[in-house]
């Protein structure tokens, strides 16, 4: 093999090497591109509503639960029921339709309101040409003054008849859409009290309709304690048809007029574990007043709580719906244990939402979700 051919194989020998290293490079560089960012993972925790307190003036009263939102519905025009389209318990969307009136009717009456608002149109337009003619002729001095002053009160009354044919004809249209009833809001349908072919009056109630799934408790307190009271206030629910509802709640309104009895009415919305609730059910609700001698503080479960820097102080995470973190909250307990439950004086409030397991597992400012989102 001469000199010659043993530097050309050396020479390919190279080449072939170094493009093995740049198609290697450009290889490594696509498969680096092309591993997608990793999401991150947002961990579910088990909540727990801090509600139940270690101590204090605890009162029971009895209640009843009703639909938080709730709403008697009627035709606001009289006529005949031409067909119902649902009955008592059925679920209904916002939109849906209840019932209809017969449309002939308020059909015929827009039928007579555009005719009447054409030949006031029509009769106005006349009006107008007429006033513009005998304004030329004034100008021209061919028509006395009082000739063209009765020329623009004749059409100053057209103009008047014209908007009162528009307000007729939207006033006939309104009518013609207000035959048919429907629904407000999602919800299910309590009461029902009108069948197809049945004549109703303007304003008679056909319908109750409930919000569904959103329930809150009515519950009379004594006057002489209602000061004691506060909106936002957490109050515990129980219904003892109901062994599985230990509901918890705050406070939404608080009356402000005396009834039967010196009792003022007080409502509660029901903010969780409200599942098998019915408006109607007999409830007894716990409330703690302001004010009390009893220790103040809250039971969390002992799962709960992180260890801390003593034997007496240790950490919870407390959710934010807002944000969806968990903020790590230093508390302070008093040795109050029930159960599985510790009682906590100092770092809690009532409403607030601790996560209730795996808090080894989290930290200040994590973004979690609840159970069951």
């Amino acid at each position: 093999m001469t000199l010659l051919n043993t530097q050309a194989m050396f020479q390919g020998a190279g080449r072939f090497l170094s493009g093995l290293v740049v198609v290697s490079c450009l290889s490594l560089t696509a498969c680096e591109e092309a591993i997608p960012p990793q999401a991150e993972v947002i961990r579910s925790i088990k909540p727990y509503y801090v509600v139940e307190p270690t101590g204090g003036d605890v009162r029971r009263y009895s209640g009843s639960i009703a639909a938080a939102k709730t709403s008697t519905l009627s035709f606001a025009v009289a006529g005949t029921v031409e067909n119902v389209s649902v009955s008592q318990g059925d679920h209904v969307l916002q939109g849906d339709e209840l019932a209809a009136l017969d449309r002939a009717p308020f059909t015929l009456d827009v039928q007579a309101a555009q005719s009447q608002l054409a030949a006031a149109q029509a009769d106005f337009d006349n009006k107008k040409l007429d006033l513009a003619r005998q304004r030329q002729l004034y100008e021209r001095g061919w028509v006395a003054k009082a000739a063209l002053d009765q020329a623009t009160a004749i059409a100053e009354a057209a103009e008047g008849e014209l908007n009162l044919a528009r307000s007729r004809l939207g006033h006939a249209e309104r009518d013609l859409a207000n035959t048919t009833l429907i629904a407000p809001f999602d919800g299910v349908v309590a009461r029902r009290d009108v069948d197809a072919f049945a004549e109703v009056a303007k304003g008679q109630t056909v319908f109750q309709l409930d919000s569904e799934g959103a329930f809150e408790v009515t519950l009379s307190v004594p006057d002489a304690i209602v000061g004691r009271l506060a909106v936002g206030s957490a109050v515990t629910v129980n219904v003892f048809t109901l062994p599985e509802c230990g509901c918890t709640g705050r406070i939404v309104e608080i009356g402000a007029v005396a009834g039967a009895a010196n009792a003022v009415t007080v409502k509660a919305a029901i903010l969780e574990n409200g599942r098998g609730l019915f408006p109607g059910m007999a409830a007894e609700v716990s409330v703690v007043l302001a004010g009390g001698n009893g220790t103040e503080g809250y039971l969390v479960p002992l799962v709960s709580i992180a260890p801390g820097d003593d034997n007496l102080t240790g950490y919870v995470f407390r959710f934010d719906p807002a944000t969806g973190t968990v903020s790590k909250i230093g508390v302070q307990t008093e040795g109050v244990i029930s159960g599985n439950l510790v009682g906590i004086t100092r770092g809690v409030s009532a409403g607030d939402i601790v996560a209730a397991a795996g808090v080894s597992f989290l930290r200040d400012g994590q973004r979690v979700k609840l159970i069951g989102q």
